[in-house]
């Protein structure tokens, strides 16, 4: 198997790179090694920062974008040490870039969405040909520019005859719903792990709730759950998608007003009930009779989220993307891997019932090595 990719995914929960070295055989890829690498704190704090206006953006964003490149860099050449690979051995790299801004069809009625990357640096330091710039296209095409997992998730969990629900959980939440015929729907459901992570860094110094055992310590605060829940972004019909840009701290401090008092453990338990909730009510009104949801991204990696959602959701088993053969951390670096070769290869992606795009579109732009 020679037909080799590399995936990189820096996605909105902006705490590191996850990589992987994929190899494909009738268009399918098999995760061969994975990486990862954190960000130093002064790069998360500027990335986090991007998502707000702010002086000299410009500036910042150019040299925020260099640094990440960086960052990616080092995970291509874990990578290429662990796998005992050069370079040249490899067909090229999916690199996501960092979402700092998202707002499709804003403004002018195109809109944006901006994903930092320097890819052309990225090429430079790798040595091989970088594949990015995969939402921009839809964007430009009508569509929402996510998500764009689902097609990887079709490819990969798609079931003959059998109705599958794919759940990314990341820092927001997007879910794929394949159908037993074939046909496919993907959308944003809202906050994933942004806003329970920010939480929990401001009240306990951790990234983090490991295995939301925070969350699970408290109580749920119900009129607070139902403030947060009135969002009007959770009643629009796809396709749809958010990002940051809704989801974030002025977001959640303007609803916490009338509870200054709350424990902070209980706002982590409502925070971790308001991801669930957003993602049930999602599969519960467009897949009723959905028996198996598979889970990926950080947020499986939460034993209380996991648990809330098989709650919520009695009727379908939920379960992680490892129990299916690809970690949880793994699936997004792998469909940017799977969408790079796509790109190279000037097959289009039919964007239609995903991202609300006018037709098919070759997605991402090639930085030669």
């Amino acid at each position: 198997m020679r037909d080799l990719f590399i995936g990189l995914m820096s996605g909105t929960s902006m705490d590191g790179v996850d990589g992987v070295l994929a190899g494909f055989s009738a268009g399918a890829p098999r995760v061969l090694q994975h990486a990862s690498a954190p960000f130093p704190t002064a790069l998360r704090q500027e990335l986090m920062a991007l998502n707000a206006s702010g002086p000299d953006e410009l500036h910042r964003a150019w040299l925020a974008g260099n640094a990440l490149m960086r960052v990616y860099a080092e995970v291509v050449h874990a990578l290429l040490s662990h796998a005992q690979l050069p370079a040249s051995a490899v067909q090229a790299i999916g690199a996501h870039g960092q979402t700092v801004r998202h707002r499709p069809q804003a403004f002018d009625g195109t809109g944006y969405t901006i994903q930092l990357a320097q890819p052309a640096l990225l090429a430079e330091l790798a040595g091989i040909t970088v594949v990015a710039d995969f939402r921009s296209r839809d964007v430009a095409a009508g569509g929402q520019g996510a998500p764009l997992a689902p097609f990887f998730h079709q490819e990969i969990f798609g079931r003959p005859g059998e109705d599958v629900g794919v759940l990314n959980i990341g820092g927001i939440s997007n879910v794929t719903l394949l159908r037993a015929d074939g046909s496919m729907r993907g959308f944003d459901c809202g906050p994933g792990n942004a806003l329970m992570d920010g939480w929990c860094a401001d009240h306990s110094g951790a990234a983090y709730d490991d295995d939301g055992r925070w969350a699970a310590s408290g109580q749920v605060i119900t009129k607070l759950l139902a403030s947060l829940l009135a969002e009007p972004y959770f009643a629009l019909p796809p396709p749809k998608s958010t990002g940051r840009d809704l989801f974030n701290r002025p977001w959640l401090q303007a609803h916490l007003q009338g509870f200054r008092d709350a424990a902070p453990a209980d706002v982590q338990a409502t925070l971790a009930e308001l991801t669930a909730r957003a993602c049930a009510d999602d599969i519960q009104r467009h897949a009723p009779a959905l028996k198996r949801l598979i889970v990926c991204g950080g947020g499986a990696l939460n034993g209380h989220l996991m648990r809330r959602l098989q709650a919520l959701l009695p009727n379908a088993q939920v379960e992680s993307s490892a129990a299916h053969g690809l970690p949880p951390l793994q699936v997004e670096a792998a469909a940017f891997a799977w969408l790079a070769r796509k790109c190279l290869r000037g097959e289009k992606l039919e964007l239609t019932t995903t991202t609300g795009a006018r037709g098919a579109r070759v997605l991402g732009g090639i930085y030669p090595a």
